[in-house]
């Protein structure tokens, strides 16, 4: 009687044995899942919504308005306060893709309403004069884009100066418009934007996802994304092979001015009244926050919608859950810097390779280590 090594893979007695190439493609699906970017953000989203469970059990409860049929909760309250974020955090995404930057979202968002506001404070409560005021909110915000698109591309000057003086400038007029004084209108229509429901679910978060779709069909479905990202990475590369980056850096930042453009109406639309000061305020920040959260690197490059839509999500749930836990005003920042930083370093590549070195040192055991082996009669 003697023994023999079946090698892994080949049939044996009990049957065939499943290759190891098929067993290791049966797991691409989750480790796929687990390498994307935003996988942290997903997690800490999670993990905040668990916090606030630990506090109150019927966090995540959702009530229905027998009047009128609309659904009332804390859930319903975060994707209504994500609409805005995630309009500025998706023109963000493509502006950050090209190496970019921009710092007049939040003037931008002040001006969109400013235009809306003042419009409808003299006219007619109707639904032409909703769209009317959307519209010119809408042409003011790609004109303050193309000013930006302008001075980046054919007069060469570096994005962040560049919206930052548009940041500056932006605020002004917005005061301009409004004469430096809150402004605030009536229009049924207009608040139904930011207010209304469809079968109870919010109308601004929908209108969101309905413009995030577009942007990502325009961007993925069409050589758009890759030029995008061809001249983040390397532009001189990407001149070489024919792209021509000046048009496309009017589009991201007319894209990125027009998005800023609905969140002012969005945001403006939710109380029916610009605050110059107030309005877009530090919006910015949010905005480059949930791109970074969301995976998308400042080097330029490759990026993520869905990344930043999970970013937006997160950022406006951390605000909810800065309330609900009762939180000095004081605190709040620091409470949002150390939940950011942690997604950040958990993103960081240097502390995954750290990790992944320490799993390497850890020693198995001999059953893990062995082969698999299968006597055989001769």
């Amino acid at each position: 009687m003697s023994q023999t090594t079946a090698p892994l893979g080949t049939p044996t007695t009990d049957g065939p044995a499943e290759p190891p190439q098929r067993r290791q493609a049966s797991d691409h699906p989750v480790r796929g899942a687990l390498r994307q970017p935003y996988i942290w953000a997903v997690v800490a989203l999670v993990l905040l919504i668990i916090v606030n469970l630990l506090k109150d059990p019927g966090y995540l409860g959702i009530s229905v308005n027998q009047a009128t049929g609309d659904l009332n909760g804390n859930i319903i309250d975060i994707l209504r306060a994500s609409a805005p974020v995630m309009m500025i955090a998706v023109g963000m995404t493509l502006v950050i893709a090209t190496r970019g930057i921009d710092l007049s979202v939040g003037s931008v968002m002040a001006v969109a309403g400013a235009v809306s506001m003042e419009f409808m404070a003299s006219a007619q409560n109707s639904f032409g004069s909703a769209l009317t005021a959307i519209g010119l909110a809408l042409l003011i915000s790609a004109l303050l884009g193309t000013v930006n698109g302008l001075l980046v591309s054919v007069v060469g000057l570096q994005p962040f100066i560049t919206t930052l003086i548009m940041m500056l400038a932006g605020r002004g007029l917005a005061k301009v418009i409004t004469a430096g004084q809150n402004t605030s209108a009536s229009n049924d229509s207009f608040r139904w934007i930011a207010n209304g429901t469809i079968g109870g679910f919010p109308v601004i978060f929908m209108l969101a996802v309905g413009i995030v779709v577009l942007v990502a069909l325009l961007v993925r479905r069409t050589a758009l994304g890759l030029m995008i990202e061809s001249i983040g990475i390397n532009p001189k590369a990407s001149r070489m092979a024919g792209i021509r980056p000046i048009g496309l850096l009017f589009f991201v930042y007319i894209s990125s001015a027009i998005l800023a453009g609905v969140a002012g109406i969005l945001s403006t639309a939710t109380v029916m009244t610009v605050e110059v000061a107030k309005t877009g305020s530090a919006s910015e920040m949010d905005a480059i926050l949930a791109v970074v959260i969301g995976g998308t690197s400042l080097a330029g490059g490759k990026f993520s919608l869905t990344g930043s839509v999970i970013g937006a999500l997160l950022i406006a749930t951390l605000d909810k859950t800065v309330v609900f836990l009762s939180i000095p005003s004081s605190a709040t920042p620091a409470f949002k810097a150390i939940v950011i930083v942690l997604v950040c370093l958990l993103q960081s590549q240097r502390v995954r390779d750290f990790f992944k070195r320490r799993r390497a040192k850890t020693p198995t055991g001999p059953a893990s280590s062995a082969p698999a082996q299968k006597a055989v009669a001769a």
